[in-house]
């Protein structure tokens, strides 16, 4: 954020807070020394619990500087809507994953009408990538930058993650939010550093951020519904992704996504549905992608029902999670493979409803082209390279 941002936004904040009538709690008064070396956690989740408790709406204030923090524990219920205003402050995780015991590093949890705005968190996950050890086992706990869940009716604003060690946000169990102006940075090599992991929860917008990582920039799992994703760009990494799913019993569904206006840049995949092959039974629809741009990406827009990295699993028999009622519009821009558009769906539950219209996507200067098992897709619109027809 901008110098001038960063004034109306404190001022936004303490007019707001001013107007309620609410005591501001500061967390330098509960001890934080902001010097980047002692841990400031203690201090941040005291000025949280009498924010929290007190007369509400409650405001949790972390001033501009620089601290370090070992794992922090927000929850709630609360006594009413809370704010907390991080503008201008960075806060850092040490970067030795011994240090932690828990999956999260900044945590919060069942709380009604919270609005947190402003604040980088800083995971420092670079030793974390290095080693592969944790990732082959379940002896260690590798942390999330930011966890929320069961949040409702909340606004997250202006918020910064980078290097986180594992996910950077996961937003789960929680209704009816809104998310503006996040951004995620991370290197494309970053080990299982989905930007913005979504699920269990009912009525999401996320608008107008960035997100380079290396992993999925947003990825949508079981229960994920009426999400709205509109004015985010995504690169490095690994697109937009739902799932991968079916891998469990009684997942479930995936329904009423809309992904509209993003651009994916350098990455992996574009737009992509995942499900394993040999699944439990499950449903994903009404999917909706539309006015994407795709710049130089390696798969722009695929369905792959038979999704089975590392050979983690056995594909002797196909997917049983159903997709129906799913479009790509108006998809445009490079390829950096032939194929760009690959719709490979279950031999036992065919894809149905799938609408391709206005697919303009290139590869080397001249038409790119598609692929589709069990898909007869409807076509509309001009579309540049070939569509096997329904």
């Amino acid at each position: 954020m901008d110098k001038i941002g960063y004034i109306r936004s404190t001022v936004y904040f303490l007019l707001l807070i001013a107007t309620n009538n609410a005591a501001i709690v500061d967390i330098k008064t509960k001890g934080a020394k902001g010097d980047g070396i002692t841990d400031d956690g203690p201090a941040i989740m005291k000025a949280w619990k009498e924010a929290c408790e007190g007369p509400p709406p409650g405001s949790l204030l972390i001033p501009p500087g620089t601290y370090m923090s070992l794992a922090v524990e927000l929850n709630g219920p609360c006594k009413g809507p809370l704010a907390i205003n991080a503008n201008g402050a960075t806060i850092k995780a040490p970067p030795e994953l011994a240090k932690f015991t828990t999956e999260s590093w900044f945590s919060i949890r069942g709380v009604d009408k919270l609005t947190m705005t402003g604040g980088t968190f800083d995971g420092q996950g670079q030793e974390t990538w290095k080693s592969t050890k944790c990732q082959e086992t379940t002896k260690c706990q590798i942390p999330v930058n930011l966890r929320f869940s069961n949040l409702r009716n909340s606004l997250f604003k202006d918020i910064t993650s980078i290097n986180s060690k594992n996910f950077h946000i996961s937003l789960r169990g929680s209704d009816n939010n809104r998310m503006e102006n996040i951004n995620i940075n991370a290197p494309g090599n970053s080990l299982n550093t989905d930007g913005i992991h979504i699920a269990k929860l009912n009525g999401l917008n996320i608008t107008n951020s960035k997100i380079g990582t290396g992993d999925d920039c947003i990825s949508f799992g079981e229960g994920s519904r009426n999400i709205r994703i509109e004015g985010v760009s995504c690169g490095p990494g690994h697109g937009f992704s739902i799932g991968s799913l079916g891998k469990f019993p009684n997942e479930e569904p995936v329904e009423g996504i809309l992904l509209k206006n993003c651009t994916v840049n350098g990455a992996i995949n574009g737009v992509r549905i995942k499900t394993w092959p040999n699944s439990h039974p499950g449903f994903v629809r009404d999917i909706h992608f539309e006015d994407i741009i795709i710049n130089n990406v390696q798969n722009p827009v695929i369905v792959d029902q038979e999704y089975c990295p590392n050979k983690a699993c056995t594909k002797g028999a196909p997917s049983k999670v159903k997709l129906t009622n799913v479009s790509f519009r108006r998809i445009r821009g490079t390829s950096a493979s032939k194929v760009a558009m690959k719709l490979i769906c279950s031999a036992e539950v065919p894809c149905e409803n799938v609408e391709v219209a206005d697919i303009n996507l290139t590869f080397n200067g001249g038409p790119a082209t598609s692929q589709c098992t069990n898909a007869k897709p409807k076509i509309t619109g001009q579309n540049v390279l070939g569509v096997c027809a329904a």
